[in-house]
């Protein structure tokens, strides 16, 4: 075993032993600090958010109006799934929504924050960091022989998102979390009703999105050396295709992004028929380790994965080569396709001011079997 996946490998047995030994098996853990207001005290326009003390880290946030549109998709669209529908009137209040997925240097800062918002304002000082509040090493590289430089992150479990963005409210002040689908999915169509957020008759996939049959490659895409397989799909810089009429880019493709929703696959008909639903969001489990939404597509997908009704949802088969047998809490060891981008709302949906992120050690019912499903095939 080379002497770096040895490394990484003992730091993240380390780290999990720590874990289980500094919480009981039901235990909840939610880092603590002063909660930003709910309320976004800046001006409905675009903005450049530096993360402080990181080096000039930065990204783009895009100023969303809000507004009604028809979420999920029509049955006489090609590709859609059951769980698409049936269509609803969703409202959705005014937020902010990064212009591209999140990097490698976004999270990158967020791994090299030594603090990690340690500061318990209980007891008003500063904790030791641990492997709850702060991302392991994973036990093989992080990149899975994707680009870095530009490259959107990704492996990343829900749970690694969500203290990102628990991460970022920390260190601005700011009430950054992840988009709701039904945030993701307007900020997606920017006031399209097709399968994707451009009009197909003076437009093309190709020119929006990175998927399975123009992502191959067998160049360095970043500089780095870092490439995958020669012919096989691989990641690619963010923002380099064109953006869609809100100026978001790979909305489509490149890789599936988290959303805050806990997934059903009947959620929409939980939603009136009849009358205009504000929010459309199902607010997520806290005690729910799986079962939540992702959006988008990715760099290794067929088309109709890409559009922007298009849904999935989060299973335990995602980690089943997790050397510490499905207990992973950062990292997706079979999904590096899996990435995120952030949001951040105007005013928050009192429905939402308490969702936070959340660990919980005790096993699911969902996880039992699965290496055994598998192996059998």
């Amino acid at each position: 075993m080379p002497t770096r996946t040895l490394l990484s490998a003992c730091m993240l047995l380390f780290a999990f032993a720590f874990l289980c030994a500094a919480q009981a098996p039901d235990e909840q853990f939610v880092p603590k600090f002063a909660e930003p207001p709910l309320k976004a005290d800046l001006p409905a326009k675009n903005f450049t958010q530096e993360i402080p003390k990181s080096d000039g880290v930065k990204f783009d946030m895009v100023y969303i109006p809000g507004g009604r549109f028809a979420m999920g998709s029509p049955d006489s669209e090609a590709g859609r799934k059951p769980d698409e529908g049936p269509q609803r009137e969703v409202e959705v209040r005014p937020y902010w929504i990064a212009k591209t997925e999140m990097t490698w240097a976004h999270f990158a800062a967020f791994q090299r924050d030594v603090n990690l918002f340690m500061y318990d304002i209980e007891d008003e000082k500063l904790k030791t960091p641990d492997a709850v509040t702060r991302p392991t090493n994973t036990y093989v590289d992080e990149l899975y022989e994707h680009g870095r430089d530009g490259h959107p992150a990704l492996c990343m479990s829900r749970h690694s998102a969500m203290m990102y963005c628990r991460w970022l409210q920390w260190k601005t002040g700011k009430r950054f979390r992840l988009p709701t689908e039904a945030e993701w999915e307007f900020a997606c169509r920017a006031g399209t009703t097709g399968p994707y957020s451009f009009d197909d008759k003076t437009g093309k996939l190709d020119d929006y999105a990175w998927y399975s049959e123009n992502s191959k490659t067998n160049k360095d895409t970043d500089g780095s050396g870092a490439k995958g397989a020669a012919d096989e799909p691989t990641t690619h810089q963010v923002g380099k295709k064109k953006p869609n009429a809100f100026g978001l880019y790979d909305m489509h493709g490149n890789v599936w992004e988290w959303c805050l929703d806990q997934y059903g696959e009947k959620s929409y008909e939980k939603f009136p028929a009849d009358k205009l639903t504000l929010g459309g969001f199902t607010k997520p489990q806290a005690d729910v380790k799986w079962g939540h939404t992702v959006r988008g597509g990715s760099y290794a997908d067929a088309p109709d994965r890409l559009r922007s009704a298009a849904r999935r949802v989060s299973e335990p088969i995602w980690i089943k080569d997790d050397p510490q047998g499905l207990s992973s809490i950062w990292w997706l060891t079979n999904m590096d396709v899996i990435g995120f981008r952030i949001a951040l709302p105007v005013e928050e949906y009192p429905e939402l001011a308490d969702v936070k992120p959340s660990l919980w050690k005790k096993p699911e019912s969902s996880e039992k079997g699965v290496r055994k499903r598998v192996k059998n095939g």
